[in-house]
């Protein structure tokens, strides 16, 4: 059993947002819940996250994720925030510390820290590093003398490339001991966990080197915010495409951390997966589906938007239709281009080809609806129901005023308003009868260019 420590307490300021740094999204899930993540799938069972700003938000934003939480009462530093955690950490075993502001890091990165660690019987602390190609800004790692702040190095120091991570291990007898002795440091009275990593020189802690410089990009601003995000995009669509889903382009296009692909999807340039979503058909380029599923040989064309909804095996769905949060297409069914759906039932084999609104409604099996119908189903105080029965045939711009209800095998002629029911098997039709004025149309246009 190992336990980490995640520091999420910063304010982030330079990131000149409201949104607390660490809860900043990449990818449908807060920053610090990629470090979480990383530590669940590198088998750390026992994870403490340090909170203080917007902390009733970051408890939130991890939830579900198993943690724990403690509060550091006015951050003084990182090694504060550890002191804070004492009381929740196991009196002997390893104990990962790492900072809640570095998405990119891997669980394999995790697991080779905890490995270089235990490798080393009698070592109270081990500290990652990388190899920096501009070091600033990063505690140098001085063989002989430790770990030294950017600010304290000399200029011999300041050309070291070996840098500190912020990722360590440490035994926890070592930090139950030793985290109440730390000394602040001037001039804000902080202190700090490279106090306890740093004594590298008598042995009592070490340096595992050699880790990629990737996995510690932190994020400090709204630029390594998008680049992080950018490298986590890839980095989830090669794992998807190594299963088995076909990428356009690896980098153009998102799929959320949450979201499912089978073997066998396609996903196209441009795409974006948002939310919960499982897609084992095509999602075409330039779509948005959002806390949707997209069955077996399904297809949302170009440019359409699916949110809450659900495709069914060989559906077919614009280019740029709109599927709203309740809208449900059974197999083999038909959404053509500019048609909307809200909460509403297409069953098997129906179809809406073209440029129609069909909400709160159910929509028969085989029922044609033709282009520029609309469910009139709000009456500016309730919402009400259009049932149109199986193999019913609605003609083009034709407004069924709801509730109503169409029976099976009915016709509706086209441009009809449709207030009442119409029996199965009848040929509705409520439209104003049409006059044809012979010879009249010249006569109208030599009145108007007078």
């Amino acid at each position: 059993m190992s336990t980490a420590v995640v520091l999420a307490a910063g304010l982030g300021t330079r990131m000149r947002s409201p949104l607390a740094k660490v809860l900043h999204p990449l990818l449908g899930r807060p920053m610090v819940g990629w470090i979480v993540a990383a530590l669940r799938e590198a088998g750390v069972d026992d994870i403490v996250v340090v909170v203080h700003h917007q902390e009733e938000a970051v408890m939130s934003a991890l939830r579900d994720g198993g943690v724990r939480f403690v509060r550091q009462e006015s951050p003084k530093g990182t090694g504060d925030a550890l002191r804070c955690a004492l009381a929740q950490l196991p009196a002997r075993g390893p104990v990962l510390v790492t900072a809640g502001d570095t998405p990119l890091l891997q669980a394999s990165d995790i697991r080779r820290l905890l490995d270089a660690h235990a490798a080393s019987p009698g070592r109270l602390a081990t500290v990652a590093s990388f190899h920096a190609q501009d070091p600033a800004g990063y505690g140098r790692i001085d063989r002989g003398a430790g770990i030294v702040e950017h600010a304290e190095c000399s200029p011999a120091q300041l050309a070291i490339q070996e840098v500190n991570s912020g990722l360590y291990a440490f035994e926890a007898e070592y930090l139950h001991a030793e985290v109440r002795n730390l000394a602040a440091h001037p001039p804000k009275g902080e202190y700090y966990v490279t106090d306890l990593a740093g004594r590298l020189d008598g042995g009592i802690t070490g340096v595992a080197s050699g880790f990629p410089a990737s996995a510690f990009a932190g994020v400090n601003d709204k630029a390594q915010l998008a680049d992080a995000r950018a490298v986590l995009r890839r980095r989830v669509n090669r794992a998807w495409a190594e299963i088995g889903v076909d990428f356009a382009d690896l980098d153009y296009a998102s799929v959320d951390a949450a979201a499912v692909l089978l073997p066998g999807a396609s996903v196209g340039f441009g795409a974006v997966i948002e939310g919960r979503c499982t897609i084992a058909g095509t999602v075409g380029p330039h779509c948005v589906v959002r806390n949707s599923s997209v069955g077996p040989g399904a297809v949302i064309h170009a440019g359409s938007v699916c949110d809450g909804a659900n495709v069914a095996s060989g559906a077919l769905v614009g280019p740029m239709a709109r599927l709203r949060p309740g809208a449900v297409l059974e197999e083999d069914t038909h959404v053509g281009n500019y048609v909307e759906i809200k909460n509403a039932v297409i069953r098997r084999g129906a179809k809406a080809n073209h440029l129609s609104y069909i909400g709160d409604a159910d929509i028969g099996e085989g029922v044609n609806v033709g282009a520029g119908t609309i469910t009139c189903n709000y009456d500016g105080v309730h919402k009400h129901k259009t049932h149109i029965a199986k193999g019913a045939f609605i003609g083009s711009n034709t407004a069924l005023v709801a509730p109503v209800s169409i029976g099976e095998g009915a016709i509706v002629g086209a441009g009809s308003t449709i207030t009442q029911d119409v029996p199965a098997d009848a040929i509705a039709i409520a439209r104003g009868m049409q006059k044809n004025h012979e010879g009249r149309a010249s006569q109208l246009r030599a009145r108007q260019t007078r």
